[in-house]
């Protein structure tokens, strides 16, 4: 083998690549200074934690968002930290998970998101609250007895982008656009209405060619698209018929539940009368500097993690359907915070709107936090170094990184500037691994907190973590990163805060 240093690649006798011996001494150093901080949680599975809780919930049973986390999990850590209600955020709200289980504990609530896709969710969950049963069951009898006698225009309601376009049988993609027309021209009231077009929006992958799959649409061999996999088949494709249908029996089995045969007495009374969901359509990087100092007790959010997943294409079809156009749909891929190799740099354009508010000194704070946190430039340096020795799948992975980590910053220093003292910011988030590197996404954020004012109280690690992708472990093995929770909190100038903490600690 011949001598290297770490920025040279090592070659054995058979030709084969070694990995070189890059540097982990800052990230070995930031392991070290949170390692007391880093505590199991055997209460937080990942059930818990994600999705999967919610499956018998009313509105999760209709829509399967699995971005969002759980019901139970808000419930679990709003009762664990505080003694009352208060002001809540999630800034990036996604279906409105946090918004709706805290006010249901008589928490005030404000969510902050900028994909349609979350925005129509949260707007049927507010209709849902609304309507009146037996207007709902008047309207879907009236589908089921007159839609299916009318004649179906195939004039199409909305346009397709180039990456949906083929993704319903004819067919259904007829029935689809006369469907919508049908509730716009027939149904009156406006709470009705908004359910309806979003049980068609609920069904859109059942009926199509598509399946979800990580960070894009999988397409059914059957869709006739040139480079659709040949070994595919999703299975059953639903008529439209078929899959609306059923769809709106489900969500009438829950509307036609009274609200004391679904939450407490207390929850009741919190839903029926307490205050509306405060909602903003918008990206949190702008938003959140129009928002007061000190106007909230509680952060509680899962921000999208830094793996490539790009929610405009995983949601291609419901972004579709809601009236985002090709253009439309690049604006929101950029607007969002940058989790996809496709994001551009926003730093330039995020000094200028902060520099326009005479708001520098924030963002010159949220950058130097970024700029000269060793781990994550030790990070950096190393994936420079992997595309420079053409080992990096995409060299967009680097700006993608660079951007998640400075956008976060100034999300976390902008959410502590609003938060009480005494309030609490809980996030969601995972760790990731790129070319065999681990990027503590947990330890750099947490010492964003710091640089922001807030003390890192504890970071909750789940017992279980998440391996890394197939084409990682061919080259670097199987490690798995950690799954946390961070709890982090406004200094209060009190003491007793961790014996809140202690009794989940479990080494």
């Amino acid at each position: 083998m011949t001598k290297t240093d770490t920025n040279t690649t090592a070659i054995v006798a058979d030709n084969s690549v070694v990995q070189p011996n890059y540097p982990t001494s800052a990230r070995d150093a930031l392991e070290q200074k949170y390692a007391e901080t880093i505590i199991t949680n055997a209460e937080l599975s990942r059930q818990l934690v994600s999705n999967q809780a919610n499956k018998t919930t009313p509105f999760f049973r209709w829509f399967k968002y699995k971005e969002g986390f759980s019901r139970p999990m808000v419930e679990y850590l709003i009762g664990k930290l505080t003694d009352k209600p208060g002001r809540l955020l999630d800034p990036f709200a996604g279906a409105g998970s946090a918004l709706f289980a805290a006010r249901a504990q008589g928490w005030e609530t404000t969510g902050i998101e900028l994909l349609p896709v979350g925005i129509h969710a949260i707007q049927a969950r507010i209709a849902e609250e609304q309507v009146q049963p037996q207007d709902f069951r008047a309207a879907v009898d009236k589908i089921r007895d007159e839609f299916w006698q009318s004649e179906h225009d195939a004039t199409p309601y909305f346009e397709h982008v180039n990456i949906t376009r083929g993704a319903y049988p004819e067919d259904t993609e007829r029935q689809l656009h006369s469907y919508i027309r049908f509730c716009r021209k027939r149904i009156r009231d406006a709470h009705v209405r908004t359910l309806l077009e979003f049980a068609a929006f609920s069904v859109l992958e059942s009926i199509s060619y598509t399946r979800k799959d990580g960070q894009y649409l999988r397409w059914d061999s059957r869709s006739g698209r040139s480079y659709a996999s040949k070994t595919f088949d999703k299975g059953p494709i639903l008529t439209f018929k078929e899959a609306i249908l059923k769809q709106l029996e489900l969500m009438w089995e829950d509307i036609s539940v009274t609200p004391t045969d679904l939450f407490t007495a207390n929850e009741v009374e919190s839903q029926m009368g307490g205050p509306d969901v405060e909602l903003f359509e918008d990206s949190c990087l702008t938003k959140l500097r129009e928002i007061p100092a000190n106007r909230f007790d509680f952060i509680l959010t899962s921000p999208p993690y830094c793996n490539r997943y790009d929610y405009t294409r995983t949601y291609a079809l419901e972004l579709v359907y809601l009236g985002a156009g090709e253009e439309r749909i690049k604006e929101l891929r950029q607007a969002m915070l940058s989790c996809t190799v496709e994001n551009k740099e926003k730093v330039e354009q995020l000094e200028s709107f902060y520099r326009e508010r005479r708001a520098t000194p924030l963002f010159t704070k949220a950058y130097e936090a970024f700029e000269n946190q060793a781990a994550l430039q030790e990070v950096l340096k190393i994936l420079e170094n992997e595309r420079d020795l053409k080992r990096l799948n995409n060299p967009g992975i680097i700006r993608m990184v660079r951007n998640y980590f400075l956008e976060m910053s100034l999300v976390i220093h902008e959410c502590a500037r609003t938060m009480r003292k005494g309030g609490w910011f809980v996030m969601v988030n995972d760790n990731v691994s790129y070319n065999g590197q681990h990027v503590p996404v947990d330890l750099i954020l947490s010492e964003f907190a710091q640089s922001a004012g807030l003390t890192v109280e504890v970071i909750w690690k789940l017992t279980k973590g998440k391996g890394n992708s197939s084409q990682q472990m061919g080259r670097h093995g199987r490690r798995e990163v950690r799954k946390c929770v961070y709890v982090w909190r406004k200094a209060t100038g009190q003491s007793a805060t961790r014996l809140r903490l202690k009794s989940v600690r479990q080494r």
